[in-house]
């Protein structure tokens, strides 16, 4: 007897749990929603910062090292005159043109070779 209760017993379990989901799509309940949603959708596009391209040890014409990073799009570099030293942006408009930052620093060149002036110095010539 008891053989005969135990597939009887599966069977009518099954449709006890197939009846549970009679929705052909399910409900979703938002019970938390975002209080900044409004403005997320509002907010301009964000841009994001430009990938490293290369980061270089150049020596100069001088004896002197120089750290820089380089960014994709060729108008961005960081410059630093110590391994860590105090980093200095330097950008432009436009690719192909002087990267420059306030204070007077200026680079021009690609990531084998570089002129770079810096506050108070006159121009020199760095190569990786």
């Amino acid at each position: 007897m008891k053989t005969r209760f135990l597939p009887l017993a599966a069977v009518a379990s099954l449709f006890a749990l197939a009846a549970c989901n009679s929705q052909s799509t399910p409900e979703v309940v938002d019970s938390n929603p975002d209080p900044m949603a409004a403005n997320l959708a509002k907010a301009a596009p964000v841009e994001l910062p430009p990938a490293i391209k290369a980061d270089k040890t150049m020596r100069c014409k001088d004896g002197s090292l120089v750290y820089v990073t380089f960014f994709q799009g060729d108008k961005q570099a960081v410059v630093r005159t110590k391994k860590d030293g105090q980093p200095t942006t330097l950008k432009t408009a436009e690719a192909g043109k002087p990267l420059t930052a306030d204070g007077g620093w200026s680079m021009t060149g690609d990531t084998t070779e570089v002129t770079l002036t810096q506050p108070g110095k006159s121009a020199l010539s760095c190569h990786a």
